[in-house]
């Protein structure tokens, strides 16, 4: 084991590796995506990963887990003095979950769709630790309340689609710490949460951390967090890194331009006021979501997922609809797309909703890989609107328009007959926008539409939905638990809490003089 001498403080503190990267390569069959990376990850310490949306972070972290087949790999990846990349699989397995967790960027498709969350957690207390059926089970509620999920016994009985995105990851965290890692790979690990809950996330992580002297891989592209977060930072970029040191030391004088750019990047209002005789394109009335649930043997009740909310939304505007994870933002999502059942009454430029009016209504859904068909290439997911729409378009213009649409949202024409695997979680993010708009709605709901994209494509991303605005009078219903997001696009501002409306009104009103105690708290978090 690699020992190296730091001086801190006038004082010598020796730390040893437990990552130790020497001149690491990967490629997919088709393409190089690391390029002979050196990196050390100090035990017992915090390290973030940042860089744009593709630049290899993802492809890293599970390069240390060895999950990934499809990827080939030349050069050294030790873990604690072990070259991860001559372990055969047999001794890989018993590594993972036990000395080496992930916390996976998509935790839809992480978590298994027919084991309930509490099972899929005690299972690895079960593997790693050989605890009993029930002593494992009631470690796993607790786990699930470590991670800030209300009502963790019944959310434990619970499926993973019957968990709200937020609620999925924090699920996911539970599982990574079950066994107590030497190492805990996080990717992404608050990317749908709102600004309370990551601050809990976090504390959880830096108090696992610290307790255990757990060793940290934080993959993020949220550089407030990781400046409040990390110990080190490493800066990647189009799979090489460029800059790495001591967070605090690399954040006061970053030395690459490339880091530069990434701190200096904001997020820009993008409003542009809609016209005074904009028309009304879509009203909804005492819109409202409730579901059967168990209550014992033979019996069903109600439980309200989303209480009755009225509003409508102009030609042009942009209406934010903010709260905690689990507040029923998704919820009303669904019921305005007529995904789910629902109460109410819902018009769509004057006329009551029927199934044809679908083209006029789309959405970005939270989770893009698993709103694609895994086995349809960018090409085919990207066209299928056009295709019900507008079965009149031949090939040529079809592939046309797909182009263009690629075009608008940042991604290569070369990505046409790629699959959805082969792209990073924030790349599909914006071929989900791409797939939506490319069929030229009135009303795009997008839920979460920037939560896995780093702050270059962000900004990007929300200039692109200002220009759609300006170009063609989009109407926009932007899901976010990212504040600065709602403040660069929405006029008018909604919030929720536990299924119900508790503030309406316009953008600078809400942000400058919010009127009920939760949203002055959801404030007060996004500025600490």
């Amino acid at each position: 084991m690699t020992i190296t001498i730091f001086l801190i403080d006038s004082q010598y503190t020796r730390m040893s590796h437990l990552i130790e990267i020497e001149n690491l390569s990967a490629a997919f069959p088709d393409k190089e995506v690391l390029h002979h990376i050196s990196l050390n990850i100090r035990e017992g310490r915090k390290t973030a990963l940042v860089g744009e949306s593709g630049s290899g972070k993802t492809v890293l972290a599970q390069g240390i887990m060895r999950v990934n087949p499809a990827v080939s790999f030349s050069g050294r990846l030790k873990f604690g003095g072990r070259d991860l990349l001559a372990l055969p699989e047999r001794e890989l397995r018993k590594l993972r979950g036990r000395e080496i967790g992930m916390v996976f960027q998509e935790p839809m498709t992480a978590l298994n769709p027919v084991m309930r969350v509490g099972a899929q957690i005690a299972e690895v207390l079960t593997l790693h630790l050989g605890l009993n059926k029930k002593a494992a089970w009631a470690r796993a509620v607790a786990l699930l309340a470590e991670t800030g999920i209300h009502q963790p016994e019944e959310k434990a009985s619970a499926y993973p689609f019957q968990l709200s995105g937020g609620q999925r990851q924090r699920a996911m965290i539970a599982m990574a710490v079950a066994a107590e890692p030497k190492l805990l790979i996080a990717d992404e690990p608050t990317t749908a949460l709102d600004v309370a809950v990551q601050a809990q996330i976090l504390d959880l992580l830096a108090r696992l951390q610290a307790e255990k002297n757990m060793t940290l891989l934080y993959i993020s592209h949220d550089l407030n967090l990781v400046r409040r977060f990390a110990d080190d930072v490493a800066v990647m970029r189009c799979g090489e890194v460029v800059e790495r040191g001591e967070t605090a030391a690399v954040f006061a004088n970053p030395q690459h331009e490339y880091t530069r750019m990434l701190l200096n990047a904001g997020t820009v209002r993008q409003v542009v006021p809609p016209t005074d005789d904009a028309a009304t394109v879509l009203e909804a009335e005492q819109i409202s979501v409730a579901v059967k649930e168990s209550a014992g043997l033979f019996r069903k009740r109600d439980k309200v997922l989303l209480e009755p909310a009225d509003f409508d939304l102009k030609a042009g505007e942009t209406l934010g609809v903010i709260g905690e994870s689990g507040s029923g933002k998704t919820t009303l999502a669904k019921a305005l797309m007529r995904l789910m059942k629902s109460e109410g009454r819902l018009k769509i430029s004057g006329e009551d909703w029927q199934p044809h009016m679908r083209r006029e209504i789309q959405m970005v859904f939270q989770d893009p890989f698993g709103a694609f068909n895994p086995r349809m290439n960018v090409l085919d997911i990207v066209s299928e609107g056009l295709r019900v729409h507008e079965p009149h378009l031949g090939r040529e213009a079809v592939t046309a328009r797909v182009i263009e649409v690629l075009r608008q949202v940042g991604l290569p024409e070369d990505a046409l007959y790629r699959y959805p695997h082969a792209f990073s979680g924030g790349q599909r993010q914006r071929l989900a926008i791409a797939r939506a708009v490319i069929v030229r709605p009135k009303i795009l709901v997008l839920d979460e539409p920037t939560s896995a994209l780093d702050v270059q494509w962000q900004q990007q991303i929300l200039a692109l939905l200002a220009d759609l605005q300006r170009q063609y009078g989009l109407s926009l219903i932007v899901i976010s638990h990212d504040l600065a997001v709602i403040r660069a696009l929405s006029h008018r501002v909604m919030v929720l809490k536990d299924g119900r409306v508790v503030e309406r009104g316009s953008a600078e009103e809400v942000f400058a003089k919010p009127k009920s105690d939760y949203t002055k708290k959801l404030l007060l978090h996004a500025a600490t």
